[in-house]
């Protein structure tokens, strides 16, 4: 009774339209009510130990240095680096935007942000540019999702704090699924670029690619600070994200001298509330997670997964499936605390690292960024260029299709994602 109350009521509330966090706590609630056998004490204490983590503690930080960073400045000199690199190609802006994302991946964490930041400059100069608003509209949030691919990533912080898993090892096996996803985005949008007559916006030329990567250099210079203290073992992940925020201070207030003494309020406040989303959500989740680990619910439905199939390649073909379908109807981070446990519960049928499981929770995460309802690439690029959800999705039909053979190489080509990974420590 106490399953069926739980996973039934949240259902409700999610097919009601209720907020995430607020929908995940009310049916645990609930089913605490009914089940009657925990104190109400119990709710806050799982709540609060849910986000009491260090690891976890790298989420916000990593947000606020997006913040920092985007108010530093840095978005044009960005985009000017990225254009000097890809703009000669066929339909020049489009490719520009899928590479703008790839670099703000490496900043924030977070696809919703980096789609802001680089949609807010290059939608309308699409636009400008003589590009269809819904095709802008379409790139701009395909390249979002690699936000949470390439790392940092806030799913891979949260997948490796509900596993254990290695956040380093992570963030490193994120790296090349990334740039296969870029790359192959870049080729699709040049493709229909071509077809559809939008030209380049520049040539190649080497001394402009050398001037706009000095212009951008310290811009640059997070990344660089996240992936190489991480993958040569001088700081964890959380202690690269704190670093991160000093070094985006510096560049903001020092170098670039866009964020003012009188602009660092406004900032905190911005990123306690960016952040304060996530974690609310983590903590009710926690909650939800408790119960259902104390109705054994994960062990159960992979046992349901298990007695269809024991075959490895259709195992990991049906956890697809499943996080595909999570992905378009339920927000990132819920989906990994309601999924994760049953998905790793099933581990050792799998074949496969915990590490490479990981990169293909969170790609498929990623793909569910591009499908309505609860698209958030697709929400944010709405919001910026205007047109409707139905439209950009009918555009976004062909990323999504190459995102699903990538999807598939990361599933079944291990070293795509182990190479990198096994070269931090563990």
């Amino acid at each position: 009774m106490t399953t069926e109350v739980l996973i039934l009521s949240l259902v409700f509330l999610f097919a009601i339209n209720t907020p995430i966090a607020v929908a995940i706590g009310v049916a645990s609630l609930l089913t605490i009510l009914i089940q009657g056998d925990f104190s109400m004490m119990m709710v806050v204490q799982r709540m609060f130990g849910g986000t009491d983590s260090f690891h976890l503690m790298a989420v916000p930080l990593f947000m606020f240095t997006g913040t920092i960073m985007e108010a530093g400045g840095i978005s044009r000199r960005i985009i000017d680096f990225a254009n000097s690199l890809v703009g000669w190609l066929p339909g020049g802006l489009a490719a520009v935007t899928v590479v703008s994302a790839m670099f703000f991946a490496g900043i924030s964490g977070s696809a919703a942000a980096d789609a802001a930041a680089v949609g807010a400059v290059l939608i309308p100069a699409m636009k400008k540019s003589g590009y269809e608003s819904d095709f802008a509209a379409a790139v701009l949030a395909s390249g979002g999702s690699i936000g949470v691919i390439i790392p940092p990533s806030i799913p891979m912080i949260i997948f490796g704090f509900l596993t254990g898993a290695s956040i380093g090892r992570l963030f490193a096996a994120g790296i090349l699924p990334g740039i296969l996803i870029g790359i192959s985005l870049i080729a699709v949008a040049t493709l229909i670029s071509r077809r559809r007559g939008y030209a380049a916006t520049t040539g190649f030329l080497l001394t402009e690619v050398w001037r706009t990567f000095k212009r951008a250099i310290l811009a640059l210079g997070a990344p660089v600070i996240i992936l190489g203290g991480i993958l040569f073992g001088i700081f964890t992940a959380t202690e690269s994200a704190a670093v991160a925020v000093v070094y985006a201070l510096i560049v903001g207030m020092l170098i670039y001298r866009k964020i003012k003494p009188k602009d660092l309020v406004p900032l905190f406040i911005s990123g306690a509330i960016t952040s304060s989303i996530v974690m609310f959500i983590i903590a009710t989740a926690s909650v939800f997670s408790w119960i259902a680990a104390i109705e054994d619910i994960p062990a159960r439905l992979a046992g349901t997964l298990l007695g269809m199939t024991t075959n490895p390649v259709a195992l990991l073909l049906l956890i697809n499936l499943v996080l595909l379908i999570a992905g378009t109807f339920v927000e990132t981070t819920a989906s990994l605390i309601l999924l994760v446990p049953m998905i790793t519960a099933m581990l050792p049928s799998l074949g496969i690292d915990i590490i490479q499981l990981g990169v293909i929770v969170v790609t498929n995460l990623a793909i569910g960024m591009l499908t309505p309802p609860m698209g958030i690439c697709l929400i944010v690029s709405c919001s910026i260029s205007g047109d409707t959800l139905g439209a950009i999705s009918r555009r976004v039909l062909p990323f999504l299709g190459i995102l699903i053979i990538d999807l598939m190489i990361i599933t079944f080509y291990p070293p795509l994602t182990m190479w990198l990974a096994g070269l931090v420590a563990k």
